[in-house]
Parts: structure tokens; sequence; C-alpha cells
């Protein structure tokens, strides 16, 4: 084992609103894992492919999604931040999350199923734009991040804090005994998470191994309430932009691990087992699946904007400064798109976007969701096809 059990005793609470099974004293293994800063990893010459065989495949997805294709940075990341949620079994169809999106992005107000998934979208690019910055991580970043992924969920009150209580994974709600795993005392938090930034802020290790080493230590750890799974995957990405392996774009590895959820979470099972190399051979195979199928889609999307722009250019030909032109070069991290927010993702003005989504829905190229001449929205024609693709983890480099 990484780590030791230890007994402990749950206190009986005969007050408490349960069967009365519930209510009685009770015995648990609490699971406190073994520091990992500085830990010696030797993997086998197979395991030791599949991380050069992932990190090439992060590298071609950051070749081939060249600069042109910036925005489509932001349909990586929210496919992550979505996948990451549905490993959760936060469920809601792209479609319906797109809308939720504008409608947000507007001032209107959404559900709150469809606020929390949007709030781990803005945790996830919070973690990554800040990760290049960071001099080092600390227990506060874990804090910033779990304090946007929360603040509009129905548990907001417990965002941006470290548990101060027992939690437990699987049994039943009242007490740890007879969970499927329960986490380590909630005075060995803290420690726990210093030894944890420590590793990840050193280079001593290839950046997929501290990644997958850091998120399973994380998991383990569960140092809030509520929001682990979620907090943990965003530090995987964290990792891999300050190692310098995902400059740009992000492989969606939890759109890989959602597809097989069971297998993720017996993976994290490996690492407490000390069975170290399974792991890390099991993570590193998810990554490069992932890389791999956002390149193909990154294809795909480029060749989606190329049917555009030949649309545009049969139905009215701009000139080549119009604003149309810019839209469709941004559409790719707006699938469902309103005029402020083209308005201030192509930097042009308002007149000059009105008069582009005019051409374009008249091109084929955008379609007109609400007939309200207030907070219109358009969905970019074909957009949303392929990004229920790349949610699905269906592979495709030529549309089928």
């Amino acid at each position: 084992m990484r780590g030791r059990h230890i007994h402990q005793i749950w206190q009986a609470d005969p007050a408490i609103y349960a069967p009365p099974r519930y209510r009685r004293a009770c015995e648990y293994e609490a699971f406190i894992p073994e520091p990992v800063a500085g830990v010696d990893v030797v993997l086998p010459g197979d395991v030791a492919g599949v991380i050069s065989d992932a990190e090439k495949a992060i590298a071609d997805l950051n070749r081939v999604a060249g600069p042109e294709l910036m925005p489509l940075a932001r349909l990586l990341l929210r496919t992550e931040s979505i996948a990451s949620s549905k490993v959760e079994g936060m469920q809601l169809d792209a479609r319906s999350l797109a809308r939720a999106e504008a409608n947000q992005e507007t001032g209107r107000k959404v559900g709150s199923g469809a606020a929390e998934i949007l709030a781990n979208i803005d945790a996830m690019q919070l973690s990554i734009e800040r990760a290049a910055d960071l001099e080092g991580v600390g227990p506060a970043d874990f804090l910033d991040i779990h304090r946007v992924l929360l603040e509009r969920a129905p548990n907001s009150q417990i965002a941006g804090r470290f548990r101060t209580s027992q939690n437990w994974i699987g049994g039943n709600d009242y007490n740890p005994c007879g969970a499927a795993f329960v986490p380590p005392p909630p005075g060995e938090v803290d420690p726990l998470l210093d030894d944890l930034c420590a590793f990840v802020n050193d280079v001593a290790l290839p950046p997929l191994v501290q990644a997958a080493i850091a998120h399973a230590q994380f998991e383990t750890i569960h140092p809030f309430e509520d929001g682990n799974g979620r907090t943990g995957r965003a530090l995987v990405q964290v990792v891999l932009r300050r190692r310098g392996l995902t400059p740009a774009f992000v492989p969606p590895i939890s759109v890989v691990l959602a597809r097989d959820k069971d297998r993720y979470l017996k993976g994290l099972t490996l690492f407490r087992e000390d069975r170290l190399a399974e792991w890390i051979e099991l993570f590193a195979a998810a990554t490069a699946e992932a890389a791999t199928l956002a390149a193909h889609y990154a294809i795909r999307v480029r060749d989606l904007q190329d049917e555009w722009r030949e649309r545009l250019r049969q139905h009215s030909n701009p000139r080549a400064d119009a604003a149309a032109w810019s839209l469709i070069a941004v559409l790719p991290a707006h699938p469902i798109i309103t005029v402020p927010v083209a308005v201030a993702a192509a930097g042009r003005t308002k007149p000059a976007v009105a008069n582009a989504i005019e051409q374009m829905e008249a091109a084929g190229i955008l379609r007109r969701l609400t007939e309200s001449a207030r907070n219109r929205a358009w969905e970019a024609e074909g957009l949303l096809d392929l990004i229920v693709g790349l949610e699905a983890g269906v592979s495709s480099a030529s549309g089928a």
C-alpha cells in the first residue's frame, strides 16, 4: 500500500434523523497516503513507451491546432470541463449547455445544473490560465479553483474551504462505516497538501508521470466535502501547462475517463495499492487517446471553417476586411453566439457584427434560435454536431 490504514471510531449520535442502525457507534478504517514529494519512480520499458506516445500525441495536437485555431483552445477546455462534470454524474446535452452558456453571457438566468457545469468551465480556465504564471502552486490555489467551481452550486457554502470533518466514498449517507474508501482524517489534510504542492513544484519527473501521481494523490487526500474530482482533474491540466507540455491546447482527458468511469476509479485504487506503473500506464493511455481525438477534431473544425468561408464567398463575397471573416475565425469558441459576445470575441463594432451575422445567417452559416429582438442567439451550423462527437469520445478524422 502507498500509505496506511488507521482504526477509527464513529461516535454514536442518537439525535440524527436516520434509521436506528446508523445512529450507533461503529468502526472504520481511514487511509493516510504516503508523501509524494521526492518519490522515486521506476517504470518498466513498456510503460515508458506509453508515456512517450502520449507526450508525442499532445505535441501533435498543439502542432495540428496552430495559431489560426486558437479559438479551438476554448472548445477543448470546455469539452474537458464538461466531461469532468460528467464523471461526477452531472449530465447535460451539448446543445442545452451551449444555450445556457449564451444565456449566462447575456445576463439571463440559467438552471442550477447548467450553472454548476459552466462554473466548472470557469474553474478549469482559471486554473490553466494561472498555471504558467505561478511561481509555485500552493494550497490557496486549490481553494481558488474550488471557490469558482462551487460558488453557484446548491452547496456553495463550502466553496473555497477545506473540509473540517471526515468524508467518505460509497456506503451510506450517515457514517463512513462500510464505505468503499475513507480518506485521511481532517487533521491530516494540511500537511498532505503541503507535501503535494512541493511535489507539483518539482520538475524531477516527466510531466505526465507527475500529473498522474499528483491527481491520484489529490483524490486520495480528498480535501473538500464536495468537488474533489473536478478540482483534481483541473490539477492535471495545471501540471501539464506548468511543465510546458500543453502551451495552447489541452487534451480532453476527462472525455476518455468519463467513458469508462469504473476503469478510472479502479486506476485510483491501483495507485493506493502501490501499483504505480499500472495507474500511470492507464492515465498515459487515456491522455494519448484524448490528444489524438482532439487533433482529429481540430482538423474537422478547420474543414468546417473552410466550408463556412466558401458559403460566404458564394453568397455575398464580402470584402477582405469585413467582420464576417473575423467572426468565422472565432466561432469555434462559441457554438451559440449573441451579438455582445460576437462583438467582444471578434473585436469589431456592434453595427459591423450585426451586418456580419445577417450575411452569415443568409449564407446558412448561422441559424437563428430566437425570434425575439432582445437577446437573440444564433447557432453555428455543424459545430455542435462536432462537439457532441468530441464530448462522446467518438474519434473521427473524416466525418464518420
